[in-house]
């Protein structure tokens, strides 16, 4: 098939470097899920110089390929096709990891307030381009199926093709041939190791999207100077200071970068991966028809859920988990925090569904107090394993806030989690919901609980925004209203419309079907 796991960090690495067997789970679900080519989170070239995370895998040592050997070895047995992305980071990297002062092709950070790196001798550069020829001859050996060169996002190969942080004067910099330079000759590199039949992946940022950056027209320039020997163009786009489109913000429409991927194939005839908030099957599929891309490349949509090419091939549709492109578990854990990714609407990113497979040995009944998306979740999650659950909801309508701020048009994409929990509860027969009910003490221990849950979820706090506290006192009947309301903020407030919706007494009423989503395999 043509759906590509995308590369992405996880932070589940070993200290040392070497692939984790937490690691070996996590893509070894999402291989058991159908995803057609896997393409491993990148790899350091040169550590520490070069490494991006303080759990960040390496491929700059023979002693790190057994267990990608390992690795490779597992995945393959479910027909999954396997790459892996090598990289250095450049300026990327941080010292307080590295011990080291950052370097790039000048010193200029990779964002700001970044630090400021030294600028890369020339014999320095040669000796990088060797390490990442050595990188690649070690992921043949491994097994991969084929080797991905990371030249986008901000790390080195990047750092030398922008014109923004590369203000060179020699052979590297300058005009656009120099620029291209250390690409080309990292390209040339590898190719070398690995020989003419090993595929070549490259991926970039095709519209840096930033001021002064390179733009499509641009790229599509400078890839005459490094397109020979790939085999396939993988099109991102943004850099660190533009991060909200290198990683999809969720008012992002599904699919919306694939003009890119288009441009790239149409001028060099070679097979393109496009990405970008691809979630809806249809829009994956359309990009394919229109011919604007040959792979469609998901990252966060398969830490969402790994059985989304089963679900698909199988006409599941309604099953699919979708990510709701929040960037919390995956990205700011990663990167803000330096924590191994999590995942706020898949609880179980590397175990998958395995829970199923432990039931209860003797009856068990579970009370569930409020039917927001965690009680769901509990509830589901107790049915699932066989226990006799009820749910008690005191208003019409489940899933609780998630549900009313999903109406407001830029955070529509949040309605999918809502759309998938009350779709996964009403499958499930010992599951019995009770909307419209106070959970009384009478009515609990009617129901002859063992366990009971607390998901009553909690009082947010509000904002110290001029105008809100008396804006609160006013009665609030629909989500037109509460939208509405911010007209009458004063001019200097910064209040969204889904601020609002965060504050006591403001829950827009009236009932929405239990499963909206078109084309439900339920009634």
């Amino acid at each position: 098939n043509r759906i590509v796991m995308m590369p992405m960090g996880t932070n589940y690495g070993e200290q040392n470097g070497e692939m984790s067997f937490l690691h070996i789970n996590y893509y070894k679900e999402r291989a058991k899920g159908g995803t057609g080519l896997i393409i491993v989170e990148n790899a350091s070239v040169d550590s520490p110089q070069g490494s991006n995370g303080t759990t960040q895998l390496r491929i700059d040592h023979d002693n790190y390929l057994p267990r990608l050997y390992k690795f490779c070895e597992e995945i393959h047995k479910y027909g999954t096709c396997i790459a892996i992305q090598i990289n250095h980071a450049g300026a990327s990297a941080v010292s307080a990891r590295t011990n080291m002062q950052p370097v790039s092709a000048s010193d200029i950070p990779s964002k700001e307030g970044g630090e400021i790196p030294r600028p890369l001798s020339v014999e320095e550069i040669h000796h990088i381009v060797k390490k990442y020829g050595e990188a690649a001859k070690r992921a043949q050996a491994a097994g991969f199926d084929a080797v991905e060169i990371h030249a986008g996002h901000s790390y080195l190969i990047s750092q030398f093709l922008s014109p923004l942080t590369n203000k060179r004067t020699d052979e590297f910099g300058g005009s656009v041939e120099n620029r291209t330079r250390f690409c080309r000759m990292v390209i040339e590199e590898v190719r070398k190791q690995v020989g003419p039949f090993f595929p070549i992946m490259l991926r970039l940022s095709a519209d840096e999207l930033m001021e002064g950056g390179n733009t499509l027209e641009d790229t599509l320039e400078y890839l005459e100077y490094i397109q020979d020997e790939v085999d396939i163009f993988d099109v991102s786009c943004g850099l660190n200071g533009s991060i909200q489109y290198q990683i999809d913000a969720n008012y992002l429409p599904d699919g919306w970068r694939s003009y890119m991927a288009k441009a790239v194939k149409e001028k060099y005839g070679k097979p393109c991966i496009t990405v970008g908030n691809i979630r809806d099957p249809k829009v994956a599929e359309d990009i394919l028809a229109r011919g604007d891309a040959d792979l469609g490349g998901m990252g966060r949509g398969l830490i969402a859920d790994p059985e989304w090419v089963n679900k698909v091939e199988f006409g599941n549709e309604c099953d699919i988990r979708k990510c709701i492109s929040c960037n919390i578990g995956c990205a700011g854990h990663r990167i803000g925090l330096n924590q191994p990714i999590r995942c706020t609407v898949n609880p179980a990113v590397n175990t998958g569904e395995d829970y199923m497979k432990h039931k209860v040995n003797k009856p068990c009944n579970v009370v569930v107090i409020g039917g927001g998306t965690a009680g769901l979740e509990a509830a589901c999650t107790a049915a699932e394993v066989g226990c006799t659950t009820y749910l008690i909801e005191k208003k019409a309508e489940l899933c609780g806030l998630a549900s009313v701020i999903s109406r407001i048009p830029d955070k529509k994409r949040l309605a999918d989690f809502p759309n998938y929990m009350i779709h996964r509860a009403r499958k499930l027969h010992n599951l019995f919901i009770f909307t419209n009910t106070g959970a009384t003490a009478e009515l609990v221990k009617s129901l002859n609980p063992d366990i009971i849950v607390n998901a009553t979820g909690s009082v947010p706090t509000l904002p110290p925004i001029t105008g809100l506290h008396d804006l609160v006192l006013l009665r609030v009947t629909s989500i037109d209203e509460v939208i509405n309301l911010t007209a009458f903020l004063p001019a200097e407030s910064a209040l969204q419309p889904e601020g609002l919706l965060h504050t006591r007494g403001m829950a827009a009423s009236g009932l929405r079907p239990l499963c909206n989503i078109p084309h439900c395999c339920l009634p």
